[in-house]
Formats: C-alpha cells, structure tokens, sequence
C-alpha cells in the first residue's frame, strides 16, 4: 500500500485538483535527473524537476504478489535533459527511477509515491524514445540456483572474489582514439593486461561513460564497442583490469584460488564422447 499523507488526500479529494507527476533518475554515475509534466520546472527535496509535458508513463499496474511489475515511460529527447547522446552512450542503463505524483501548488507537501524500479531496454525512433521501467520484482525473474561451470561464476573483486580491485585500477590520459581503439599515455604493459577489464571516462564527452575492454596491447586498449562521442587528447580514463575466469589466472595472476567460484576439474558431457561406441 502506498502511504498518502493526510494533506495530501484532502487534496486529491479536491474537485479541482493541481497535481503533476515527477520522475526523478539516478544514473549509475551518481547525476540525478528531475522531469515533470507540469507546465514549469519545480523543487521537490531540493532537486529541480524540469518541466517535461510530452514525457508520459503507461499505465501502472502494481501487484501485491510476485509477478514482475513493468511499465514503460515515453517522452522527447531534449538536449538539457535526456539526449540521444547520452542515451547511445549507455549513461542511462539501469538507472534508478522513482515516479511519484505532488501537488505543484505546494511541492513540499509530502509527495504520492507510484512506483519504482531500475531502467531496463530503451528503444530510441527519431526524437523520442521509450524506456522499460523494471519494478523490484524483476529480481525474482532470475534464476538463484548456480549451474557447474568450469570458468569462474563471481566477478572480478566482488563478495565473492575478495580480491583488492585497489591494486588493479589506475587513472591515465588519453592520447588519441581511432574507433574502439583507444591510446593511453601509459607505460607499455604486457599483452592482455586490461582484457576483460573496464575503461570509465571521467571528463570530457565521455564521462560516465563505461565501457568494457576486449583486449590491451601496450598503451592501447581496444573497446567492447565504439564509443558514442570521440574523448578528447588529456581526458582522464579509469582503468581496472580484468579476470577471464580461468582457474589458472585466478592462481596464477591474481593469487586468489582459494576464493575460485568454479568447478574446472569436474568433467563434462564431452568426456562421455571421449570412448568409443558412445
């Protein structure tokens, strides 16, 4: 059930009403959004909602069981709120979203919550998009039994892991930047070094921008995919190096096999193909 204060239920009990709905978006990089679809921008707990008429919600439907609750808002792209930029950029993948309803006549009566969740696909067509909102039943959608797997199942310095991603992680300027090829003004480091790691940008047109890393060579690392705007010669770029899972590089580079969360000795179905007339 969501909590109504009293002032605010005398208000939707009004026969003239001024309410307005809010969505307030918290990226992964920490920037907080504020849009609503009143006709000017208003504060609510101190951040600015901009006014955000054509950015509408589909029907809410909440549950009180455990069916995974999903809505989709759609809106414009505008360039000092959502851009298409940033959203090619991946700046608002699982981003979080509270949408709730508040008077815009007294913003700082106590708000309506309607619904919460984390952003999932987003479909960009011309000057709009639309965005999957995933309510917190999304969790039960995925399985919790883990399966035999000979690589390893935790990712790099998790809970599971434990190990001290300090030691793995350091900042370096860009030097130059050719598709998914990025140089860095680094010491020339051992092939690899970076595979499977990640590369987060932050400054320049990039920043906030994570993306992981295929493979390393020298001062050079070479992208997942190509990023959405061209960093700039200085740009700061964090590096943290990557795991491939393997049992021999969990012993062998990262000394961490007691913490190995994968079975690489147990054989698999291909053993049984290993004998003849099978």
């Amino acid at each position: 059930m969501r909590q109504v204060t009293p002032e605010f239920a005398a208000r939707l009990a009004a026969e003239v009403t001024t309410l307005a709905l809010c969505w307030r978006i918290v990226r992964r990089d920490g920037v907080a959004l504020g849009f609503t679809t009143h006709d000017r921008a208003l504060w609510v707990a101190g951040l600015e909602y901009r006014s955000a008429p054509g950015m509408m919600p589909s029907a809410i439907t909440l549950s009180d069981g455990f069916d995974v609750d999903t809505m989709e808002v759609a809106g414009a792209l505008t360039g000092d709120g959502i851009s298409d930029a940033d959203l090619a950029a991946g700046r608002f993948d699982a981003a979080r979203v509270e949408i709730f309803m508040v008077d815009w006549e007294a913003p700082e009566v106590g708000p309506m919550a309607l619904a919460r969740g984390t952003i999932g696909e987003v479909e960009r067509r011309d000057a709009a998009f639309t965005a999957e909102l995933r309510g917190p039943t999304h969790a039960f959608a995925a399985s919790p039994v883990e399966l035999l797997s000979p690589e390893c199942r935790a990712d790099l310095g998790d809970r599971r892991c434990r190990v001290d991603l300090a030691r793995w992680t350091g900042t370096a300027r860009v030097t130059g930047c050719a598709g998914s090829v990025v140089t860095l003004d680094i010491e020339p480091v051992a092939a690899g070094w970076f595979a499977y790691g990640c590369a987060r940008f932050l400054d320049g047109p990039c920043a906030g921008t994570t993306v992981e890393i295929m493979e390393s060579d020298g001062a050079t690392v070479t992208l997942r995919e190509a990023l959405a705007a061209v960093p700039a010669a200085g740009d700061r770029v964090e590096l943290r190096a990557g795991c491939d899972k393997r049992f021999a590089s969990c012993r062998g580079r990262f000394g961490n096999a007691l913490n190995f969360r994968g079975e690489p000795h147990v054989p698999g179905t291909d053993a049984l193909l290993r004998y003849p007339g099978v």
